[in-house]
């Protein structure tokens, strides 16, 4: 198995209405759903074919009380927690949880780097679990984005921290889109978020067939459009959109129902 220090390995939805965001999705991306509560922590997988490529749960009573809102977490994959949790805290990220085990499975932890963009890092326990991601698959996530408070103060936290190379950069006249890789495949970009973007975060874009027809689904079961879709280096259409719980995530796709194609970038300067 290859080294997939800093590959993304897992998301998961925390949402308000469980069994109204399941209805969602599978309907907007064409997921399926499996249940793997244990005791205690119901949880439901979103599955594309056989495969699971995400999780949902809910978003604790407390959390909400706080001002917490539906939202996405990506994983990235780390090969020692403990040490890589000790490099977020000495690049200036916070450590919001500890490294966890959840037994005979992962450890997990979750994290914010310095302009306070929330991620998760994960190590399978059983490293035989371990499995490559692949991002032009339909259903997966297919692109990963960043909208940062400023990109290049923020790019050497995750260039240390997971060993990112920079990629070809996009330069127009709203600033700089920069790709970055990740063993040597272009994974995401991050770019420098417009004012009207409260915080920083991170973007996951979905792979569906058809932009247009997925734009309709979206609608269809009262989600949001937050731009037109907007064509990307490499051929594809790409749109963000909120679920109707208001959880952001980005689709990518192609019209006339062309086969899909991973963007070599997916520039949101339309957000917000």
């Amino acid at each position: 198995m290859a080294n997939l220090h800093g590959h993304f390995a897992w998301y998961e939805l925390m949402t308000s209405d469980v069994e109204g965001a399941k209805a969602f999705y599978t309907e907007v991306v064409g997921w399926g759903t499996r249940d793997a509560s244990v005791p205690g922590r119901p949880y439901t997988l979103f599955t594309a074919g056989t495969t699971s490529v995400s999780g949902l749960l809910e978003l604790p009573a407390e959390a909400r009380s706080k001002g917490a809102r539906a939202s996405w977490l990506g994983y990235v994959t780390v090969d020692d927690m403990e040490a890589t949790v000790d490099e977020v805290r000495r690049l200036g990220g916070v450590v919001h949880v500890p490294p966890t085990d959840i037994p005979s499975v992962s450890c997990f932890s979750l994290v914010a780097d310095p302009q306070m963009a929330t991620f998760a890092m994960f190590k399978w326990l059983d490293a035989s679990r371990e499995r490559s991601t692949e991002l032009s698959a339909p259903g997966h996530v297919g692109w990963h984005e960043l909208l940062a408070a400023e990109w290049q103060q923020v790019w050497p936290f995750y260039c240390e921290l997971f060993g990112w190379q920079k990629a070809r950069a996009d330069v127009g006249a709203r600033g700089t889109y920069q790709r970055f890789s990740s063993g040597g495949r272009a994974i995401g970009g991050m770019f420098t978020k417009p004012p009207v973007v409260p915080v920083p975060f991170w973007l996951y874009y979905f792979n569906t067939g058809d932009i247009d027809s997925a734009a309709k689904r979206v609608r269809s079961g009262n989600g949001q459009i937050l731009n037109d879709a907007i064509e990307v280096p490499g051929g594809a259409w790409v749109m963000q959109c909120t679920d109707p719980q208001g959880a952001i995530f980005g689709l990518i796709g192609e019209r006339r129902h062309m086969r899909i194609v991973v963007p070599r970038s997916a520039h949101t300067r339309r957000v917000g």
